[in-house]
Order: structure tokens, then sequence, then C-alpha cells
């Protein structure tokens, strides 16, 4: 949750470019749809949030179209 780097900084951001595309995925998974602070409890639930969460990712462009 915190980061070692300091963000403001020229090497902040370059490092912050240098982010893998699943790292992207990941922490819009836990920020914009709610994941990092959840009370789910199984993992058979998680599973099927998070693929739908994927599924809605992957829909809004589409539906842009």
């Amino acid at each position: 949750m915190f980061a070692s780097l300091d963000r403001s900084r020229y090497a902040g951001e370059r490092e912050y470019a240098h982010r893998t595309a699943v790292e992207r995925v990941n922490s819009r998974l836990d920020v914009s749809f709610g994941f990092e602070f959840h009370t789910i409890h199984e993992l058979a639930t998680m599973r099927v949030r998070c693929g739908l969460g994927l599924l809605v990712m992957l829909g809004v462009p589409l539906g842009c179209i």
C-alpha cells in the first residue's frame, strides 16, 4: 500500500512508466472496482467477482464502439 519511491521525483515517474500491463489491470481492479477492501471470505466467490470485473473492463471499450 505504501510506495517505496517518491512519485513526485523524476525517478519515480520513470519507474512508474515501466509498470507492466498486469500491474495496471490489478491496480484498476483494486481501486476502481473496490477489491482492495472487500468482505468476501470464499475463494470461489472472489474468483467470480474478479472474473466479472475483468469482463466489465473488456466490455467498456466494446460498448464505446
